[in-house]
C-alpha cells in the first residue's frame, strides 16, 4: 500500500477527533489534596456559592429520605352539616343556652383546626404537616390539629372548669356528643409520596458563598479538604459562567497537539508490534475506527453527562479487535484507544483505569470462556472488575461508607451487561471489513463440516495428510508467535481441490493402482498442478475466506512438480523447459502461509523416509527448508531467519514425538509338555 493511503487515513481521523473534542478549555490551576498550594495566593475574583461534596449529598439525601411529611385535604363541607345538627338536638333537650353556645364553639374550633380520624394515620405528636385548604397547602403543626380523642378530652376539662355546677358527664352522653365529631381532615397518600420523592431527588447542591475579594488560599497553604471544596466549587462556577478566556487558536493548538499525540502513540505502537497492518488498508482503517469510536463516546457523553461514562462499554472495542488480531495488537491499541479518558473528563485517571482493567479481564476471560452460556460469565468478571477499581478510588476519600454508597452499581451493571450485548456487532465488521473473526476460524477448523467431510469421503488419505500437516504447521506458528488458528484453518484446506481428481494422487492410490502408468511426464505434471486450481473452485463454490483460500494458491508457491520434471529430464528432455511443471501459484508473504507451506513439503517427504532417527528426521527437515530457499520460494514472505530456525526445530521435535521408537514385544515361547 502507498504511504499516501496512510497519511489521508491519519489526516481525516485527526480531523474527526478534532470536531468531536469539546470546546473547552482547562482550569489553570491543578491542585491536590494534602499538597501544598504552588502558586501565587489566590483571591476569589468573583461570588461564587461552595457546592457540596458527594459524600454531603448522600448524607443529605438519606436523610431526606428518612422524613416523609404528610398530606392532608381539609374538606370544608363536613362541619356544617354536622353542627346543624348539634344544635337542633341541643334545642330539644333545652340545654342550657350557654352551655351549648360554649359547646358549639368548641366544636366549631376543633373544625376550622381540622379533626384527622387518630393520630396513628400517618402523624404523631410534635411533627409538621401540610393541609391543603382552598387550592393552599399550609405547613401546621401536628400538635394544632385534633382527633376524637382529644376534641372529647378539651370539650370536657373545659367546660367542667367553666360549668363546674352542671353534671357535664351526663349531658354529653345525652347528646351522644361522639356523633358530632367527624373527621374533616384526609390523608392524601398519594400527594405525600409525591413530594417525598420530589423533596428527595432535590438536594440543594450549595452549603455558602465566597464572595469576590475572599481569600481563597495561601501560597504555599496545605491544601486541606474545606479548601479543595472552595476550589472545586470556584472551578465549577468559572467553567459555568466564564469558560474558556483566553485565545481561541491557543485552544485549537492544544487540542491539535493532545490529538496528534494521541494518533502517534497509536502510530508507533501498530508499527512496533505489526507493521503488517500498515500493508493492509482495511486493517489500519479498522482499527482506527475503534480509536474514533472511543474518542467519540468519551467527547460527546461527556457534553451529554459526565456520569454516563461509566455506562459506555469501553472493553467491547478490545473484543472486537482480539476477533480480529492477535491479543497483544489488541489490547495497545485498546490502551490507547482510552487515552482521551485521561485528557477530557474531570475524573478522567479513574475511568481510564476502569476500563483498562476490565478490557485486560475481558480480554482473557473472553479467550477462555466463548462458547455457548460461558459467555455470560464474562458479564460477572467485567462487572467485578469495574467495582473493585471504582471501589479503590472511591475509597481515597477516607470515608469507608461513603465510599461503598457512591460506586454506581448499577451502572457498572449495565456496563457490563452491554460489553457482551454489543459483541455480535464483530459480525457486522467482519462482514463490512471482510476479515475473518476467530470464531469464523473456530467453526471452519471442525472437520465435520461438509467440505472436509468430503475431502475425507473421496480423498482419505490427503484428509489425512492434512491433519498432520496442520498438527505440524501449529505447532511451529505457536513457536514463532503466529496465528495458529488460522495456520491450521489453512492447512486443512490448502489441499481440498485433491478430491477432484483423488487417484492421481499417491497417498489416495490403492495397492497395485498406479494413476499416471502411460502418461507422459508433462501430463502428470498437469494433473497435479491442476489441484490447486481446482482447490480455488471449490473454495469459491464453498464461499470460504480470501485469507483462507490463499493457502490453497501459495503452498507451493511456483515450485516445480519435481518427481516429474526429473522423470522428464532423465527421460532426455530439455531441462530448460520447466514451464509444464511449475505451479502457477504465487510466492507466500505471510509467517501463516510459509508455515504451511513448509509444513506440506516435510510431512510430505516425511513419509518416504525408511529411518526415523533424529539424524535423519534432522537431515530431511533442513533439506526441505534448504530447497525452499535456493528455489526463491521465501523471496517475498516477511519472516526473519530467527522465526525460520525456530520453525526447523518445532518441525524436527514433532516428527521425532510421532516416529519415535516403539518396543519390540517378545514373542511368547509354546509351553513345553
Amino acid at each position: 500500500m502507498k504511504n499516501y493511503r496512510i497519511y489521508i487515513c491519519f489526516i481525516v481521523l485527526a480531523v474527526l477527533m478534532l470536531l468531536l473534542y469539546p470546546r473547552e478549555g482547562k482550569f489553570q490551576y491543578e491542585y491536590q489534596k494534602g499538597r501544598p498550594w504552588v502558586y501565587e495566593t489566590l483571591i476569589s475574583p468573583i461570588d461564587f456559592p461552595i457546592l457540596k461534596t458527594e459524600a454531603e449529598m448522600l448524607q443529605e439525601k438519606e436523610e431526606r429520605a428518612s422524613e416523609t411529611v404528610p398530606y392532608f385535604s381539609y374538606d370544608p363541607s363536613v362541619a356544617a352539616p354536622i353542627l346543624e345538627q348539634f344544635g337542633h338536638k341541643a334545642v330539644a333537650l333545652q340545654l342550657d343556652e350557654q352551655l351549648t353556645h360554649a359547646m358549639y364553639a368548641h366544636l366549631s374550633e376543633a373544625y376550622e383546626r381540622g379533626i384527622v380520624a387518630d393520630f396513628g394515620s400517618g402523624i404523631s405528636s410534635g411533627q409538621v404537616i401540610f393541609i391543603k385548604r382552598d387550592k393552599r397547602v399550609v405547613e401546621t403543626p401536628a400538635d394544632d390539629v385534633y382527633d376524637l380523642a382529644r376534641v372529647l378530652n378539651v370539650l370536657r376539662s373545659d367546660l367542667v372548669f367553666d360549668y363546674p355546677d352542671m353534671d357535664i358527664d351526663s349531658i354529653s352522653n345525652q347528646l351522644n356528643i361522639k356523633s358530632f365529631i367527624v373527621p374533616n381532615l384526609f390523608y392524601d397518600e398519594n400527594t405525600t409520596q409525591l413530594v417525598h420523592r420530589e423533596a428527595v431527588n432535590y438536594i440543594s447542591p450549595t452549603k455558602g458563598m465566597i464572595y469576590a475579594g475572599q481569600l481563597i488560599v495561601s501560597e504555599g497553604e496545605i491544601v486541606t479538604g474545606d479548601i479543595c471544596q472552595i476550589l472545586d466549587s470556584y472551578k465549577a462556577e468559572y467553567k459555568m459562567s466564564y469558560g474558556y478566556s483566553g485565545s481561541p487558536n491557543a485552544l485549537l493548538a492544544s487540542h491539535l497537539l493532545i490529538v496528534l499525540t494521541i494518533l502517534a502513540i497509536f502510530f508507533f505502537a501498530v508499527r512496533f508490534i505489526n507493521r503488517t497492518v500498515y500493508e493492509d488498508l482495511r486493517k489500519l482503517v479498522f482499527l482506527m475506527l475503534m480509536l474514533l469510536i472511543a474518542f467519540a463516546g468519551t467527547a460527546i457523553l461527556f457534553r451529554v453527562d459526565q456520569h454516563l461514562l461509566y455506562l459506555f462499554p469501553f472493553a467491547v472495542l478490545a473484543l472486537y479487535m482480539s476477533a480480529f488480531f492477535h491479543d497483544n495488537l489488541s489490547w495497545t491499541v485498546y490502551a490507547v484507544s482510552l487515552i482521551p479518558l485521561l485528557v477530557i473528563p474531570e475524573n478522567g485517571v479513574e475511568l481510564y483505569f476502569m476500563n483498562l482493567v476490565s478490557g485486560s479481564v475481558a480480554l482473557f476471560a473472553y479467550s477462555r470462556l466463548n462458547r455457548g452460556w460461558l459467555q455470560f460469565l464474562n458479564v460477572i468478571f467485567v462487572f467485578i472488575a469495574l467495582v473493585l477499581v471504582c471501589f479503590a478510588f472511591k475509597l481515597g476519600t477516607g470515608d469507608l461508607t461513603y465510599a461503598f454508597k457512591s460506586v454506581s452499581f448499577l451502572y457498572l451493571a449495565v456496563h457490563a451487561v452491554l460489553v457482551i450485548v454489543l459483541l455480535p456487532f464483530v459480525f457486522l465488521f467482519e462482514k463490512i471489513f471482510g476479515f475473518v473473526s476467530y470464531s469464523r476460524l473456530w467453526d471452519l477448523s471442525d472437520t465435520n463440516n461438509k467440505l472436509l467431510k468430503d475431502l475425507q469421503k473421496k480423498a482419505p488419505g490427503t484428509f489425512q495428510h492434512s491433519l498432520q500437516v496442520a498438527n505440524l504447521a501449529e505447532h511451529a506458528a505457536e513457536r514463532i508467535g503466529a496465528d495458529a488458528m488460522l495456520v491450521r484453518v489453512g492447512a486443512l484446506y490448502h489441499d481440498i481441490g485433491k478430491m477432484e481428481n483423488p487417484m492421481c494422487f499417491i497417498e489416495n492410490q490403492a495397492e497395485g493402482v498406479n494413476y499416471h502408468a502411460g502418461l507422459t511426464p508433462e501430463e502428470s505434471a498437469r494433473a497435479i498442478i491442476k489441484h490447486v486450481e481446482d482447490g480455488l473452485a471449490l473454495a469459491k463454490k464453498s464461499k470460504l475466506p480470501e485469507i483462507v483460500t490463499d493457502f490453497i494458491v501459495c503452498h507451493h508457491g511456483r515450485s516445480l512438480t519435481l518427481y516429474f520434471y526429473n522423470v522428464y529430464c532423465n527421460g532426455g528432455g530439455d531441462p530448460a523447459n520447466k514451464e509444464p511443471f511449475t505451479y502457477k501459484g504465487k510466492l507466500p508473504r505471510t509467517k501463516e502461509q510459509v508455515v504451511v507451506m513448509m509444513a506440506d513439503a516435510v510431512e510430505a517427504a516425511s513419509r518416504s523416509l525408511k529411518d526415523y532417527s533424529e539424524a535423519s528426521i534432522s537431515a530431511l527437515v533442513e533439506k526441505i527448508m534448504a530447497n525452499r530457499f535456493d528455489d526463491s520460494q521465501l523471496a517475498e514472505a516477511d519472516i526473519s531467519l530467527r522465526d525460520i530456525n525456530l520453525v526447523k526445530e518445532s518441525f524436527k521435535r514433532y516428527l521425532m514425538q510421532i516416529y519415535h521408537a516403539r518396543i519390540a514385544y517378545p514373542k511368547r515361547q509354546p509351553v513345553s509338555k
